[in-house]
């Protein structure tokens, strides 16, 4: 068997992979919800006013992204933060916008529904 027998296979692994990646990371940051809850975490929605209000976690804060680098000064750096949005994309870029705003403890729950497991001890309820 020589590599080129093996290109057809090469994209739908890369595809599997990244998707397998994404599961296993948003699962892993699902798990810290709780823990992170207890210790006064915030939840941050990072998703447009019209898509929050559609559905969102209980007590959650809504900051657009585009909106998060001149709303940072209402977070509190000290406390940990978590991030979601509709996919995991957003969110992704509100942790490095955080991050480079001296946030220490940043998670990014990926899709919102992620952080509903955990709503009962939930930040600002």
């Amino acid at each position: 068997m020589d590599a080129s027998s093996l290109e057809p296979f090469v994209v739908p692994a890369a595809i599997a992979a990244w998707f397998g990646w994404r599961f296993l990371r948003f699962r892993a940051a699902k798990a810290r919800l709780p823990e992170l809850l207890r210790r006064g975490a915030v939840v941050v929605d990072v998703r447009g006013p019209e898509e929050y209000a559609a559905g969102a976690r209980p007590g959650s804060l809504n900051i657009p992204l585009g909106s998060l680098e001149s709303r940072v000064k209402e977070l509190d750096p000290s406390k940990p933060v978590i991030v979601c949005c509709a996919s995991g994309a957003r969110s992704a870029m509100a942790a490095s916008v955080l991050a480079r705003n001296g946030f220490k403890e940043v998670v990014n729950a990926g899709p919102w529904r992620n952080t509903l497991a955990s709503s009962k001890t939930g930040a600002g309820e």
